[in-house]
């Protein structure tokens, strides 16, 4: 066995419902994963001292590994300050020291950045990325989030919170109210949410039958759109059609911004494959800049169903060493 699979670094994806967290090898092979309940902490306190025991009780199955660290990919976390700031998904509120509370508990290196920061360094060590310096990876989950890669390098700005493609503007003060507080944000079109938004607004502009009516807006997912679609549902794959052609357009814009090989689509949107794929590819194509044609793939992550959230995370620890 080489040196890399004797060594471990555990990796925890925050969510607003469930986190999830596992081990993980320095060659990208997940020993062991499970989830624990975000909501069930009101205090962030109280969730790390319960998960850094989960955490302790794990590692004691691999005591012949050399634990190097943890890798926390997070909501509006920090990779400068080792906070989680303001993040409108959780129930803590304010600035909280994440990574100080977790050294409480582990003397080994813990690192957090936000959660689509976690997913691109994931692609650069274990994913489609492995062999590029320059790329971007975008996250479709209940929002929309993004990490840029520019030169081999994760790029940070100067306060850790550069990239949020998902608070670009599709429309300038009109269009959907967004969680940030303002309107027309991406993300409030290309995301599990704005997939769902757009979905309703169909039903409610059009009398083609669809078995999404029968599904209310608080139990709809877009795994039910996807099968819709795939059904042949038309309002789904209408859906999808709108869906691709805003992120598409907003794409093509960021392209100008870092000149990327590659473009990845990962979370549990993108796992919709070509419903998604092609009508992106197909606006990005009809509106990129000419110099820049020919030059972008846009793909899908290859982390998808691969436990990609704690993949990403654990990778912020490998990168952080080398």
């Amino acid at each position: 066995m080489s040196d890399q699979n004797k060594e471990i670094a555990v990796g925890i994806d925050i969510g607003g419902t469930n986190s999830r967290y596992g081990i993980v090898t320095g060659t990208g092979e997940v020993l062991k994963h499970d989830r624990f309940p975000t909501r069930s902490y009101p205090k962030a306190e109280g969730f790390v001292r319960a998960i850094s025991r989960k955490i302790k009780d794990l590692l004691k199955d691999y005591e012949d590994y050399t634990f190097k660290g943890i890798g926390i990919g997070a909501p509006n976390g920090n990779y400068f300050r080792g906070t989680i700031e303001q993040a409108p998904n959780l129930g803590w509120k304010g600035v909280i020291p994440f990574v100080d509370q977790f050294k409480k508990y582990f003397n080994e290196r813990v690192v957090l950045t936000n959660d689509a920061n976690a997913a691109a360094i994931g692609e650069m060590m274990f994913g489609g990325a492995r062999e590029m310096k320059n790329f971007i990876v975008i996250t479709l989950g209940t929002g929309l989030g993004s990490g840029l890669v520019v030169n081999g390098d994760l790029v940070y700005g100067h306060d850790g919170f550069a990239g949020e493609l998902g608070h670009t503007f599709v429309y300038l003060d009109q269009g959907r109210k967004c969680g940030c507080g303002r309107r027309g944000c991406l993300e409030t079109y290309a995301s599990a949410q704005g997939i769902k938004r757009t979905v309703f607004e169909l039903m409610s502009e059009s009398v083609k039958s669809s078995e999404l009516r029968n599904i209310s807006f608080s139990e709809m997912t877009s795994e039910h759109i996807f099968h819709a679609a795939k059904n042949g549902d038309r309002i789904a794959k209408e859906a999808f059609d709108i869906t691709g052609q805003y992120l598409g357009m907003k794409i093509a814009d960021a392209v100008v911004h870092t000149s990327p090989e590659a473009i990845f689509l990962y979370g549990g949107l993108a796992k919709a494959g070509n419903l998604i794929l092609n009508p992106t590819i197909k606006t990005f194509d009809d509106h990129v800049m000419n110099i820049f044609k020919g030059k972008v793939s846009i793909l899908s992550s290859e982390l998808n169903g691969k436990q990609g959230a704690i993949l990403g995370a654990a990778a912020l620890v490998w990168k952080k060493r080398k």
